[in-house]
């Protein structure tokens, strides 16, 4: 059974090969898509990518939505996927941060950006950078978007056991990357 959507007939209309369908679906989901990729992106070039990236995706797989679920949760699935993928390929090309970038001009402590809340989040940063794929999606999707293991699951396709045993083994792997786990 279909769920309601008020995105149905304009996903209609876009497998049909209306353009302007799509588009209108790209101008409703586009600060949704934007801000989960967000949690992934360096900058803002990365992420006009993978909000572009994601888009290009959708647009190519229109035809298998099945409409099993509303339009929003079926993109969202294909931005958390883009956003895998992205967390991998940079894996493969990342170094850690030198120390010149940690000697960094530091921000006006006043703003709550001074030298000690930076370098935290310079350490976090490459603790992350050096988690696999999964573990650094796995504590995104948990930790920062503070997301239940059930709409984990459903953001991944993985089972809800699996979605626990990966986040304790990635928030392990976070504290040894960090130091505060001395393997015990």
């Amino acid at each position: 059974m279909a769920v309601p959507d008020e995105d149905a007939d304009l996903v209609r209309s876009a497998i049909g090969g209306d353009d302007e369908a799509f588009a209108e679906l790209v101008r409703r989901h586009k600060g949704t898509v934007l801000r989960r990729a967000a949690r992934f992106a360096r900058d803002h070039a990365e992420l006009e990518d993978l909000g572009q990236e994601t888009f290009l995706r959708a647009f190519r797989d229109l035809r298998s939505f099945r409409g099993d679920a509303p339009f929003g949760h079926w993109l969202s699935r294909i931005a958390v996927r883009v956003c895998y993928d992205a967390l991998r390929k940079r894996r493969r090309e990342e170094k850690d941060v030198s120390l010149e970038d940690l000697a960094a001009p530091v921000a006006d402590p006043s703003t709550g950006n001074g030298p000690s809340a930076q370098f935290a989040r310079i350490l976090l940063e490459q603790a992350m950078s050096r988690l696999k794929p999964g573990d650094r999606l796995v504590i995104t999707l948990f930790e920062l978007e503070d997301r239940s293991v059930r709409e984990v699951a459903a953001l991944t396709g993985w089972s809800e056991t699996l979605v626990k045993v990966r986040a304790f083994r990635a928030r392990q792997a976070l504290k040894r990357s960090i130091g505060g786990d001395d393997g015990r």
